[in-house]
This record gives C-alpha cells, sequence and structure tokens, in this order.
C-alpha cells in the first residue's frame, strides 16, 4: 500500500466514479481499477460494490476511507511541519470562493500575502455557494469565502467584507431615478435573479409581498452576465455595490439601494476549528482581515503560532450576525 493508491481510492470515493477518478489521477481506467484491486487484496476485503454502471462503498470501504484520510493528513501535516523548519514558509494554500469574490474582494489579500510568502502557492477553487463550505469541510480547501451566516459549528468563521444588494438598472429605465426601489416598483418588470444561494434566497423572501405581480426572466449564475444583461436592458438585476463600481461610475447602469430596508451583506473567510494552521496559513488570515471591509474584525498580535482574530461579533460558534408563473429562462455560467 502506497499514499498514491490511497490517494485515487479517495478520489474514486468523491467523484463516486473509476472512469472519472482516472482523469483527475491522470491515469488509465485499469490503472485505477488495478489500484483498487490491490487495495482489496491488501485488506482482504471487498471496498466497493458494483452496482450496473454505479458503485457504492461496502461497510469495509467505509471503515477504509475513513482512516485514508487521516493517513493523507498526517502526510501532509508533516510535510507542513517540515517545511516550517526552513526560514520561508513553502507550500500551497488552497481558497475556495466564487468568481465573483476572487475577482472584487480577493486581488489585494493575495497581492499582500504573495509579498510575504512568495513561496507559497495560492490555489484557487473556484466554487459556489454551499460547495465552498463542503470543499472546507472535506478539506478540499485550506479556506473558503462565503456569504454569511454559515451555522456549521465545525467551522471557523470572521467577518471580513460587508456591503449591499442594489437593484441594477439601466440608465433610461423609468425607475433610475428613484432614490430607492421598493417590491412594488418591479411589477410586471423582468426581473434578473442569481439562480442560487443566500442572495437569492433573501431577495426571495423581499419579493414575496408582490410575488403574484413580479415576472423572472432569467436565473443567471454569474454576476458578470446579470451586469451584461442589464446594459442590454433585458430586465432589471440585483448585485452587491462593490461588484458594479465600475460600471456605476462610468453611467454604464444606475444602482439603487432596496427599500424600506437596505439589503446588507456579509462574506465571511471560513475554515475548520480542528486544522492545524502553518505559518502561511496564519499569514493568511493575517492578509485577509488586514484587508477587510466593512463590519470586520482585526488580527491581534500573539505569540508565534497563535493567533487571535477579534471582530465584533465573535468568530468560533461556527456562525455569525451581523417566484412568478411566468415562464423563467435558466442560464448557467457558474461563479465555480
Amino acid at each position: 500500500m502506497d499514499l498514491d493508491q490511497l490517494h485515487t481510492f479517495l478520489e474514486i470515493v468523491r467523484l463516486k466514479s473509476f472512469s472519472k477518478a482516472a482523469l483527475s489521477c491522470y491515469r488509465t481506467q485499469p490503472a485505477v481499477s488495478a489500484q483498487v484491486r490491490q487495495l482489496e487484496q491488501e485488506m482482504n476485503a471487498p471496498l466497493f460494490e458494483r452496482l450496473g454502471t454505479k458503485i457504492a462503498l461496502t461497510a469495509a470501504g467505509h471503515i477504509f476511507a475513513e482512516y485514508s484520510e487521516q493517513i493523507l493528513e498526517l502526510r501532509r501535516r508533516a510535510q507542513d511541519t517540515i517545511n516550517e523548519l526552513e526560514r520561508v514558509p513553502r507550500g500551497e494554500l488552497v481558497i475556495a470562493a466564487n468568481e465573483a469574490t476572487c475577482i472584487y474582494v480577493l486581488p489585494r489579500v493575495f497581492s499582500d500575502f504573495k509579498k510575504r510568502f512568495p513561496n507559497v502557492q495560492i490555489l484557487v477553487d473556484r466554487s459556489y455557494g454551499s460547495h465552498v463550505v463542503e470543499a472546507v469541510l472535506e478539506n478540499q480547501a485550506d479556506f473558503g469565502i462565503t456569504q454569511l451566516p454559515v451555522a456549521e459549528k465545525r467551522l471557523q468563521v470572521a467577518k471580513i467584507h460587508a456591503d449591499e444588494i442594489k437593484a441594477l438598472i439601466p440608465p433610461q429605465h423609468r425607475l433610475a431615478g428613484k432614490d430607492q426601489i421598493l417590491p412594488a416598483d418591479l411589477a410586471g418588470e423582468p426581473l434578473l435573479l442569481p439562480k442560487e444561494g443566500t442572495t437569492r434566497s433573501r431577495l426571495n423572501a423581499w419579493l414575496e409581498p408582490v410575488e403574484e405581480q413580479i415576472s423572472i426572466s432569467m436565473e443567471l449564475d454569474s454576476t458578470e452576465m446579470i451586469k451584461r444583461f442589464v446594459m442590454a436592458e433585458l430586465g432589471i438585476g440585483f448585485v452587491a455595490a462593490a461588484h458594479c463600481k465600475e460600471e456605476v461610475e462610468a453611467r454604464q447602469l444606475v444602482a439603487r439601494p432596496l427599500g424600506p430596508e437596505s439589503m446588507v451583506r456579509q462574506i465571511g473567510l471560513i475554515y475548520r476549528k480542528d486544522k492545524a494552521l502553518s505559518k502561511a496559513a496564519l499569514g493568511f488570515i493575517e492578509s485577509t482581515m488586514n484587508h477587510s471591509v466593512g463590519e470586520v474584525g482585526r488580527v491581534s498580535k500573539n505569540p508565534p503560532g497563535k493567533t487571535v482574530l477579534n471582530s465584533p461579533a465573535s468568530p468560533g460558534t461556527g456562525s455569525t450576525t451581523s417566484p412568478s408563473n411566468a415562464p423563467v429562462a435558466k442560464i448557467s455560467a457558474r461563479e465555480g
């Protein structure tokens, strides 16, 4: 048994497919099948049940998967510890975030971090919504950047960004001159909504009083698509203020707050509470908090190896505080 076999086995478990795991591991499917046979012979037990074209873990497979994850995590910790012996940290950090967050929130964070840790590689896993949380929980990513609240108790959460969801309107539209947009103002207007996620859930609740009068024209997975479609006068969209600043300043779009109360969103940095943090990981937390915007915290100075995150609502609980009958076009260009 070697670590490569364990990695291949866990890829099969994650993807639920021998062929997809073969592509992920850059191997042929027969080679992957041979690795599994070797593991089964060594364990003296079948690890997978073959159910036609589908596969499922056996009882022995579930046990072996749990220990395989621990073995690979120990190997990674050993490598991180060895890397810490050098004056300059090395290795990699995997960050899970959607495309809009990577474009509008993280560039300054990445720039600051790379100046301090030039030999640490940053890998961006473009994920969307709940997939960010899942990637962190399954140790596929070291950190996640996602919209709050996050209720998962196994995660450490810190606010890093706050801004406002606004209605995005073509400059010549009748609503462009209003100070704020109320749900009733949108009766009969074609709406461009996020396909899913926390913002979509909040917009649904906001629109509920007039749900019989609104028309959802399209459901989109991309902030950039929403902006472009509003410019083309295909409807009224909804995006975070930070994501449309350039277009508003160029007078290509008009952004108006929602009423009667503004819709403020919080973005948080998440990572596993039980994760051993390397010097580079602690540095990434510090860079993120130093460039945070809105209601955010700061990184306190502490003895080497310890970082305390202070914020208005102290992270660590796993959470922070702070509809139509018309045909709908669903277009997917997922940010992640």
